[in-house]
């Protein structure tokens, strides 16, 4: 699917690595963190082959929000997104936005609650095709197991993002109670 215009990408810095986000003028487009950002770079043009690098003040402003919400969790982020993907895959990623920060849910479950009960491989497949880190929270998803599998930005990442978020979420609870 074709880019709604001009796509622009900023590398920046986090605890997690570096992370680059790349957008449209309609929202964030690719939100990646990384330990190597040539490959990264390369993984972008491969979904958007005109990108180019920018540091004007749009992306600059919503890079740094992905990159306060990787470091805090309770940070809402507050950004524009531009989802590219078939209408099964935007299914999918809107029904992992619905997933509170804190919360884990299995692949299966995910499935039932996109109305694809026995689709669990194809869901795990939009999961593994999400190109926006933290904003579509596949790192919420886990083995019915209870074990983390594979997510694209590395199982360390997702055991990190999962972990904060359930420390947040225990934080606000105390806080409440």
């Amino acid at each position: 699917m074709p880019a709604a215009g001009p796509v622009r990408y900023l590398l920046t810095d986090c605890t997690l690595g570096r992370l680059i986000v790349a957008a449209t003028p309609a929202g964030v487009c690719y939100a990646a963190i990384v330990d190597a950002p040539d490959a990264t770079i390369a993984d972008l043009r491969s979904h958007f082959p005109d990108a180019t690098t920018s540091a004007d003040e749009q992306i600059s402003r919503w890079a740094d929000a992905f990159a306060r919400h990787v470091e805090d969790t309770t940070t809402a982020l507050a950004v524009p997104l531009d989802i590219q993907g078939s209408d099964f895959r935007k299914r999918v990623w809107a029904e992992l936005q619905r997933i509170p920060p804190g919360t884990t849910i299995t692949y299966t479950e995910l499935a039932r609650r996109c109305g694809c009960p026995e689709s669990v491989r194809a869901v795990a497949s939009a999961c593994a095709a999400n190109l926006i880190a933290v904003a579509i929270p596949c790192h919420r998803v886990i083995r019915t197991d209870g074990s983390l599998s594979g997510y694209r930005w590395g199982i360390e990442r997702k055991r990190t993002l999962i972990e904060r978020e359930s420390r947040s979420k225990q934080i606000q609870g105390s806080l409440f109670s």
